[in-house]
């Protein structure tokens, strides 16, 4: 692994050293040794959020199932654990958790504390999966919050931006196994989406629509629906859109590299992401960007994208747009009730990115739009400050947990703390 830069290498990180703890008492010595320390996990943030300038720990060599609770219904993994290095020893109990990511191969502690999520008008974040979190504060002490036993300070706690503490632990809800199969559609009107919105992201279990914003059109549908015993095949025309005949991915071309399509059933953990499992986190040929709305605002924002199509048009390599439940974490983009994430994928050309990022700010303005907290934007520290109305109450739980301020950096101080 290269600890040297980000996922997409758009990112040079300047910690001085690096460690690779294994064990939690371990790592409360490293941290009550340290000025500065982070976790790095799997480096799939485009911009500072995870950056140290001292001392960076990689909990790669805990990654482990530590338990399976069948009478709770919850697993408990090792801080280091990504989402591929578990769901199939999860299967082969018999149990799964209830969504995923785009990508199979991403930190679980690092999803949570950002809110990524997967998608479904009845599905919430992956942080809402996690029912107990523990983790080392910066005097070095060990701290668990349980979702009942510590309700308010748990809600403050889960997406924590790694300004909390280094996670060791982490408990999972988990439910039976399941199966899931994905139909794909091709060329849904812009205006069959306004007309239809509702209906076209409740049509399955997790939807995606794929567009470039070009010639008012949704170049993809991928519908993925939970195997029952009364599932049919979808109609081949969906919403005036038509089914897609081959593997194919988000632009429409032929991909085998993508997870199960044309129906076929298959394992919850194969056919969540869109990537097959098994496909390694190899050097990213994009950058990323992401905001949300709420979900009675998307047609709109959809909509006002649309008219600055021919900017968006210069550097974009696809867009996805996803549903999420609303839940109740403090610095959760979702705390305002039930949203869509606009998701952008980029050519790696940050400077002129980060000029379209100002004319789509300025579009979705009216809509109050949040940013994802580990992807590229340009949203000042007061506009989103406003849109959290617990952010003081943050602040407050970072300074109780870590007085000294060990695990700051650049990014929250620059749009969290000062």
């Amino acid at each position: 692994m290269n600890f040297q830069k980000n996922w997409a290498g758009n990112l040079q990180y300047s910690s001085k050293k690096i460690i690779q703890p294994e064990s939690v008492e371990q790592i409360k010595e490293i941290v009550k040794n340290s000025k500065r320390v982070k976790t790095l996990g799997s480096r799939h943030c485009f911009n500072g959020i995870a950056d140290c300038d001292e001392t960076h720990l990689s909990l790669a060599k805990m990654n482990k199932i530590l338990a399976i609770d069948e009478t709770a219904m919850t697993v408990t993994i090792e801080g280091g654990a990504k989402y591929s290095d578990f769901c199939i020893e999860l299967n082969e109990a018999d149990f799964a958790i209830s969504n995923l990511a785009s990508l199979a191969n991403i930190s679980v502690v690092g999803a949570c504390a950002t809110a990524t999520h997967g998608s479904g008008v009845n599905n919430q974040s992956l942080a809402s999966a996690v029912c107990e979190i523990e983790f080392v504060d910066g005097r070095g002490e060990l701290v668990t919050l349980n979702r009942q036993r510590n309700a308010e300070k748990f809600n403050g706690a889960i997406v924590n931006l790694g300004a909390i503490g280094i996670v060791t632990k982490l408990k999972l809800d988990i439910e039976k196994s399941y199966q899931v199969r994905q139909d794909l559609f091709e060329n849904l009107s812009f205006e069959q989406l306004a007309e239809n919105f509702d209906e076209i992201a409740s049509s399955g279990y997790s939807v995606s629509l794929f567009t470039a914003f070009q010639n008012r059109n949704i170049r993809v549908v991928n519908v993925k629906r939970r195997v029952e015993e009364n599932t049919t095949d979808l109609p081949k025309e969906f919403f005036g859109g038509t089914s897609a005949y081959e593997s194919i991915n988000a632009r429409g071309i032929t991909d085998t590299n993508r997870s199960p399509q044309m129906g076929k059933a298959a394992n919850w953990y194969e056919c969540l992401p869109h990537f097959k499992f098994s496909q390694e986190l190899v050097q990213a040929s994009e950058i990323q960007s992401e905001y949300y709305v709420e979900r009675k605002n998307a047609v709109g924002a959809i909509l006002a994208l649309e008219k600055i199509a021919d900017v968006i048009s210069q550097q974009i390599i696809t867009a996805e747009i996803r549903s999420i439940k609303a839940d109740n974490y403090w610095l959760s983009p979702f705390h305002r009730g039930d949203s869509v994430g606009i998701h952008f994928s980029w050519k790696i050309n940050e400077p002129e990115v980060m000029k379209i990022l100002r004319e789509i700010e300025k579009a979705l303005a009216p809509f109050e739009p949040i940013p994802h907290w580990g992807k590229l934007f340009t949203i000042p520290r007061e506009e989103l400050h406003s849109r959290y109305p617990k952010m003081q109450d943050f602040i407050n739980l970072c300074n109780e947990f870590d007085p000294q301020g060990k695990f700051r950096n650049s990014y929250l101080n620059q749009y969290i703390f000062n």
